[in-house]
C-alpha cells in the first residue's frame, strides 16, 4: 500500500542516464514507480565531449511522463518535484530557447589552453578562494573562452548561458530555474558573497544579462506552461525545485550530511566530499568547494580516474575471472607486487589539476602478473583518495566514518578494504542504490518543511575496518608514488 502523504517525484539526470523515481515522506523509494533510460555522449579525438541537449530533454520528458501515468493509474499526486543533475556542463540558447552552441560535458579538455590563459591573466589563487573552482577545463570560464573562439555565430546569437537543469525549466516554465548548488559549480560564482564574481566575469566575453538573474535563484517553478500543463496535470501547481548538483545530492542521499561522515563515490570517476554548515570554509589548493544550498558548503576533491581504471584493466589484461580475481586480491598484502602506478589514464583533477598527467607503471619484471598490475592500480587510486582526505583534514577535520557508494567500489570488497586501509578510517557500504535521486527528494522534503536532511534514516551495509598492521606498507607506497610523480612531473 502506497502512503499518499507527501510523495516526492525525483528526476535524476546523470552523465550516462536519466531516471525518475518516487519517494515517500521518509525519503524511502516507492517500488513500482519511475523509469530509467541510458544515453551516450559524443567524444572527439581532440578531447571534445559533447551531449545532445534535445535528446536529453526528450529522455527527461519520457521518464517524467512514465512516472506521471503510473501515479495517475494509482490515484496519487506528488507534493513536489526534486531534481538532481550533473554539475559543470553548459551551453548557450537563443531567444526561442534553442541551443546555439555545443553542450559541453565536464570531461571535455579542449579548453586547457584557455584555462592556462586565465591563470596567467587573473590571480588564480584568489579566484579559487572566492569561487571554490580552479582554472581548469572542467569549469565554465575556460569553456566560455573556447566557445568564443570555436562556436562561430552561435556564440553571438546566444541569449542565455545555461546548464541542463535551467534549460529544462526554461522549456517547462518559460523561465530558467537555477539553484545555489548548481551555480556554485560553475567557476563564476562568489561562494561567500552569494553572487556572480565580478573579476571573473570581466575576463570573459559574456554579459551579466546572459546569466540567470541572481534574485531568482532557488525559486521553484509551479505553473507549467503550454502543453506541459495538459500533459502532466498531476505535476502542475506543485513546486519544482531547481536542479541541484549531483554530488551534493549523492552526499545527502547516502547520509553524509555532517563533517563526521564523509562520502566517497567511485563510479567511472571518483570523488570524496564533506558537507558542513560552517559559516566559513578554508579551501586547500588541491580541492574544490561548492554549495549544497545557501547554508551548507560541500568541499571535496574529484578524481578523473576512478572506476574506469578497473574497467580498463578488465578490458585489456588477461585477468582471472572476476570471482577468482576478487578472492586473490582479498588474500594479498598491500604492495607485495613491488610496482608503483600512476593511474592517470585521463589526466587528473584533485589534487594536481593537470590534464597532461599520464598513466605509468614502474617496476615491471618477468615475474609480474596481470593481477599484480591490477592490485597496484587499485591501490594507486586509493592512495589518491588518501591525498584528498589529508587536504580535507585541514579544511573540515577528519571524519569518524566514510560511506562508500558507486558501483565500481561497492561491487569489489577487495577495493573497499584497500580504501579503508589507505584512508585509515572505517568505510561503510551504502545501501542507497540511487543516492543522488534520494538526495534530491530529501532536500525537497526539507524545503517543504517535512523533515531535516540530518534526520533522514541512513541505510548502510558492510563495515570495512582499517587494518593498523598495514599502515607502514601504505605509507611506503604513498612515498614511492609521490617520488615517481616528482621525477616525471617535477613542476607539480
Amino acid at each position: 500500500m502506497v502512503s499518499v502523504d507527501t510523495l516526492i517525484v525525483s528526476l535524476d539526470v546523470g552523465t550516462s542516464s536519466v531516471r525518475t523515481l518516487l519517494y515517500d515522506a521518509r525519503g524511502t523509494g516507492v517500488n513500482g514507480f519511475g523509469e530509467h533510460v541510458a544515453y551516450t555522449f559524443t567524444a572527439t579525438p581532440d578531447g571534445g565531449v559533447e551531449i545532445d541537449p534535445e535528446k536529453l530533454f526528450s529522455l527527461s520528458v519520457q521518464c517524467l511522463t512514465t512516472l506521471h501515468e503510473q501515479m495517475r493509474a494509482r490515484g496519487l499526486k506528488p507534493a513536489a518535484v526534486g531534481f538532481s543533475a550533473f554539475w559543470h556542463s553548459f551551453f548557450g540558447v537563443d531567444a526561442d530557447a534553442r541551443p546555439t552552441t555545443p553542450f559541453i560535458h565536464l570531461f571535455d579538455t579542449r579548453s586547457e589552453p584557455q584555462a592556462e590563459q586565465l591563470a596567467r591573466t587573473l590571480d588564480a589563487r584568489a579566484v579559487h578562494q572566492r569561487t571554490g573552482c580552479r582554472f581548469h577545463p572542467s569549469y565554465w570560464p575556460a569553456k566560455l573562452l573556447w566557445l568564443h573562439d570555436n562556436a562561430g555565430d552561435g556564440f553571438a546569437r546566444t541569449k542565455l548561458w545555461l546548464s541542463f537543469g535551467e534549460f529544462l525549466y526554461l522549456r517547462l516554465f518559460g523561465r530558467p530555474g537555477l539553484s545555489t548548488s548548481m551555480v556554485s559549480g560553475t567557476g563564476i560564482w562568489n561562494l561567500r558573497q552569494g553572487r556572480y564574481d565580478d573579476e571573473v566575469l570581466s575576463a570573459l566575453p559574456i554579459r551579466r544579462d546572459q546569466l540567470v538573474a541572481e534574485d531568482s535563484i532557488d525559486q521553484p517553478g509551479t505553473a507549467l506552461q503550454g502543453e506541459w500543463k495538459s500533459k502532466w496535470p498531476l505535476f502542475d501547481g506543485i513546486p519544482w525545485y531547481p536542479a541541484l548538483g549531483d554530488g551534493a545530492c549523492n552526499n545527502v542521499g547516502s547520509g553524509c550530511v555532517s563533517p563526521d561522515t564523509f562520502a566517497i563515490m567511485v563510479g567511472t570517476s571518483g570523488a570524496m566530499r564533506a558537507v558542513t554548515g560552517a559559516a566559513e570554509v578554508s579551501i586547500p589548493d588541491g580541492l574544490w568547494c561548492y554549495r549544497v544550498d545557501s547554508t551548507r558548503y560541500i568541499p571535496g576533491g574529484a578524481l578523473s580516474n576512478g572506476g574506469e581504471v578497473y574497467a580498463w584493466m578488465k578490458r585489456h589484461l588477461a585477468l582471472p575471472d572476476e570471482t577468482e580475481a576478487e578472492a586473490e586480491l582479498e588474500r594479498r598484502e598491500p604492495g607485495q607486487h613491488g610496482l608503483t602506478v600512476l593511474p592517470f589514464f585521463a589526466g587528473e583533477r584533485s589534487p594536481w589539476w593537470r590534464a597532461d598527467l599520464r598513466g605509468t607503471i614502474h617496476g615491471l619484471n618477468l615475474a609480474t602478473t596481470s593481477l599484480d598490475i591490477l592490485q597496484a592500480s587499485l591501490e594507486a587510486v586509493a592512495l589518491n583518495f588518501a591525498r584528498i582526505l589529508e587536504l580535507l583534514r585541514g579544511s573540515v577535520g577528519l571524519p569518524k566514518r566514510i560511506i562508500g557508494s558507486g558501483g565500481a567500489m561497492t561491487h569489489s570488497r577487495a577495493w573497499t578494504q584497500m580504501m579503508a586501509d589507505a584512508l585509515g578510517r572505517p568505510v561503510l557500504s551504502s545501501c542507497e542504490a540511487e543516492a543522488s535521486s534520494r538526495g534530491a527528494a530529501l532536500l525537497a522534503l526539507e524545503r517543504l518543511g517535512v523533515m531535516k536532511i540530518e534526520d533522514a534514516p541512513v541505510r548502510t551495509g558492510a563495515v570495512f575496518q582499517p587494518k593498523p598492521e598495514r599502515h607502514a606498507a601504505w605509507a611506503a607506497m604513498l612515498d614511492a608514488q609521490s617520488k615517481l610523480i616528482a621525477r616525471l612531473y617535477p613542476d607539480t
